[in-house]
């Protein structure tokens, strides 16, 4: 069966340049970088930023973003960004956000609105008995422009929670990388309790925090902003990026194991068509195949409890030894050394 949605790929238009990219070029002229070099091989003009029909790519926006960092040479820029985007001034979904219950339903909105919100990492909200698990993953082949958005991303939701809660929550943060030379920003912006070369990069909160009532919520008002960002998300064309859509497939399909060519089949699309595709994203099918079969391994083995074998056969490896030696490849630590450190 074919997927129904349209998506969107690194070189759609559809990122509002006086969105987003204009937050970041303010941040930039505010501290004296010049305009032509910050956008130099973006395609943008600075009389065009402001423009509400301007859209832009993801490739082009993450050409400013690389600028951007080379620019201004400063640890704290990707965290100063961060501070502004959330509930930022994305019109109707800005709103909507700003005028949430509560954590839950803002967080819920932020994977719904995910491509007027955050079109270049996808937030992906999990829930266990006792903790909210954010991921984040790639949407559009961010490459070396990632640690700059997983930081702006992240310092953005920890930002709006304090901002429109009224308080500091007790947010957990998981980064793939190692510690970086800059530390004190992190601390600073997402506080104490950081965790580097983990195999994912996430936010966990205890759950209680996340129904909370938030003192800001009209609820009419609310509803009207959520059905107005919503009628601007159909307008996009595409609700997800090509990766996010293949990711999301990929979970749904994880037992069966699907090949190259079933994943094409399902896209409409020939196995080199999407091959082509995935390598102008910086990535392949197995390396997206792999990256959701090792989240579901942790998600069994940490949120179910499930055994080796357990994993092994929901993820239809032959026996319990093949799948430890995956498991060892895709994260770099055997299954039971990976647990004791994430339970350390």
């Amino acid at each position: 069966m074919t997927l129904p949605c349209p998506w969107y790929e690194c070189d759609s238009r559809i990122i509002a340049a006086h969105q987003q990219p204009a937050t970041l070029i303010e941040l930039c002229l505010s501290r004296g970088i010049d305009s032509h070099r910050l956008l130099r091989g973006t395609g943008l003009f600075v009389e065009d930023v402001p423009k509400a029909d301007t859209l832009i790519s993801p490739a082009q926006f993450l050409t400013l973003i690389d600028n951007a960092q080379r620019l201004l040479g400063a640890d704290d820029s990707s965290f100063l960004f961060g501070q502004r985007l959330l509930p930022g001034h994305h019109g109707a979904a800005s709103q909507a956000l700003a005028l949430a219950n509560n954590l839950q339903q803002a967080l819920e909105l932020l994977g719904e609105l995910r491509a007027l919100l955050s079109p270049l990492l996808t937030p992906r909200l999990l829930l266990d008995e006792h903790h909210a698990y954010l991921y984040w993953l790639d949407s559009c082949g961010a490459g070396e422009q990632q640690r700059f958005l997983l930081e702006a991303n992240m310092t953005a939701v920890v930002a709006m929670s304090r901002r429109l809660g009224g308080e500091h929550l007790p947010w957990q943060c998981h980064f793939r990388q190692a510690p970086p030379r800059y530390i004190e920003q992190y601390w600073v912006n997402l506080g104490e309790d950081l965790h580097f070369n983990r195999p994912y990069n996430l936010l966990r909160l205890p759950r209680e925090h996340l129904t909370r009532p938030w003192p800001q919520t009209v609820q009419s008002t609310a509803q009207v902003a959520c059905q107005q960002a919503r009628a601007q998300l159909h307008g996009l064309g595409a609700d997800a990026s090509l990766l996010d859509t293949l990711q999301r497939w990929l979970f749904r399909h994880v037992r069966q194991a699907p090949n190259l060519d079933h994943a094409a089949a399902a896209f409409a699309m020939s196995p080199a068509t999407l091959k082509r595709k995935l390598h102008k994203h910086g990535t392949s099918y197995q390396e997206q195949h792999d990256q959701i079969r090792m989240l579901v391994a942790l998600y069994l083995y940490q949120l179910k409890g499930y055994s080796n074998d357990e994993v092994a056969s929901h993820l239809r490896f032959h026996d319990a030894t093949n799948f430890r030696r995956s498991f060892k490849r895709w994260t770099g630590l055997a299954p039971s050394t990976l647990l004791a450190l994430l339970r350390g």
